[in-house]
């Protein structure tokens, strides 16, 4: 895990090291930063709410479903499939957008907790060394975190440190301010005394919560209104509140600047799913999903020998259903007619071709009796 922050970290690290340097704070840099990230995972997060507003069209076409075949669950899922094809909709086509984001999301992270390593551009010797003197193992996150914390604590164990450690260090997080306060400090509900810098490192952890909460309560506001029969609100509710309060205790445990991200972050990312929300309005969702129906009938024409996600699985589903079919009358069999395993597994494999002998009419392929042989 720790490898692959540093790996999806070096590139976003650069762009970092180039905004502070055109910034000069890196507080500044920080929301900078955060929008350029935005930006990039723009197209993700646009083919993520397009594919759920064309299946938000398919509602109600999946409930006439639902009721029309409540009893017969296998006949349901196939059905269901059926649509998916004919609308030229993946049910899955949220998911990839999504790790792709998630996946990303980790070099992001990387650089906001490693400022010694992608800012001031320590060497990695230099680096270990620090984190030697500071107890701390080099590959834990919150390593270069500690190590800031260690140095104010007792600078003196890092002043025989190579490149001008320590003085780079202290410099680097004496400038990272924001009105005042050094976000290189943990927040505290009891400060030493109350000054104006104690009242903002303790508002930043409640600010990172309530911006959590802005968009927990959006989305679950948006997922009722599309989904109103949809199940388990009680929990979804429970975690709307919790996740907002996680936010807060961890941002008290962290140094202000961690915070400061947590609330920029959550809050350009409900800009961008409310105007996405906006633009996806239902005439222009449904002339996309017209759209995008014609370009899957054009592509299957072109390449019908290329099967889609959906035509897969319901080759899969058939081929199942078939081979559990052959397995109930097999045992049948052998309770009435004793017939041979040999004729047995004759029978399994004339039941499968004839699947996929259906299958392949059915799709418009050649099917080759000889490939299956054994």
């Amino acid at each position: 895990m720790n490898a692959l922050y540093d790996i999806i970290g070096i590139p976003f690290g650069y762009l970092m090291q180039f905004i502070n340097y055109l910034c000069k704070n890196y507080a500044v840099s920080i929301i900078v930063f955060t929008i350029v990230t935005k930006i990039i995972f723009l197209p993700v997060n646009y083919k993520t709410q397009k594919n759920a507003a064309r299946m938000q069209l398919l509602n109600p076409k999946l409930e006439k479903l639902r009721k029309s075949f409540k009893n017969n669950p296998q006949r349901l899922q196939e059905e269901q499939q059926k649509l998916y094809i004919e609308e030229g909709i993946n049910p899955m086509g949220s998911c990839l957008p999504a790790f792709i984001q998630m996946f990303l999301v980790f070099g992001v992270l990387d650089v906001v907790y490693k400022p010694i390593t992608h800012i001031l551009r320590i060497s990695k010797s230099v680096r270990k060394q620090a984190c030697e003197i500071a107890d701390v193992k080099s590959s834990d996150l919150r390593s270069e975190l500690t190590i800031r914390e260690k140095l104010a604590e007792a600078p003196e164990k890092f002043q025989n440190l190579g490149e001008n450690f320590a003085d780079r260090v202290n410099e680097f997080y004496d400038n990272f301010n924001v009105f005042g306060a050094n976000l290189a400090k943990y927040p505290s509900l009891s400060p030493d005394t109350w000054n104006k810098e104690a009242v903002i490192l303790a508002l930043i952890p409640f600010l990172a919560g309530l911006a959590q909460l802005l968009s927990s309560v959006y989305s679950q506001i948006r997922q009722k209104k599309m989904n109103p029969n949809l199940q388990g609100q009680g929990c979804m509710t429970a975690m709307m509140y919790l996740m907002p309060l996680l936010s807060i205790w961890f941002a008290f445990n962290v140094p202000a600047g961690i915070g400061f991200y947590w609330i920029w972050s959550a809050l350009f990312s409900f800009v961008i799913t409310f105007a996405l929300n906006q633009y996806f309005t239902p005439e222009r969702t449904e002339a996309i999903n017209e759209k995008e129906k014609e370009k899957a009938r054009i592509y299957a024409e072109k390449h019908p020998e290329k099967k889609t996600f959906m035509q897969r699985m319901m080759e899969q589903q058939e081929l199942m259903n078939q081979q559990q079919n052959g397995g109930n009358n097999n045992q049948k069999s052998n309770k009435n007619d004793k017939i041979s395993r040999s004729e047995m597994n004759k029978y399994n494999r004339d039941k499968i071709k004839e699947a996929r002998r259906k299958m392949a009419e059915k799709y418009g392929d050649a099917y080759d009796d000889s490939d299956n042989e054994d």
